[in-house]
């Protein structure tokens, strides 16, 4: 069985997970995950979590992402960052493994 190489995490979304923790006062973890759905087949879901016991943890500066087992091949070698345009400012994926995506980001096919 080939081994799934976890996506990297840039130094700004660790810095802006640690930013929102700091401001709620919570320790939580960023969760991406894959779910069947959205205008392209796939879509992200990335929520504020608790990592479960069979999650990758990816750990950084004052940060931690999760990812469950099942989403993770979705994510193999993808860049988790995070973006300040001036339609807002988000967490996005830039996920080699997409062959197409929509508009807003958000979902994609593969």
């Amino acid at each position: 069985m080939a081994l799934t190489l976890p996506p990297k995490v840039t130094p700004r979304a660790y810095a802006r997970l640690a930013e929102i923790n700091a401001a709620t006062g919570e320790d939580k973890a960023l969760r991406v995950a894959v779910e069947g759905g959205g205008c392209s087949g796939f879509q992200y879901d990335i929520t504020l979590d608790t990592p479960a016991e069979d999650d990758v943890v990816l750990s950084g500066d004052g940060g931690t992402v999760v990812i469950d087992p099942v989403s993770l091949p979705f994510l193999e070698n993808a860049t988790i960052d995070f973006t300040e345009e001036l339609i807002g400012a988000r967490f996005v994926i830039d996920n080699p493994n997409a062959s197409s995506s929509c508009g807003c980001g958000v979902s994609f096919s593969m």
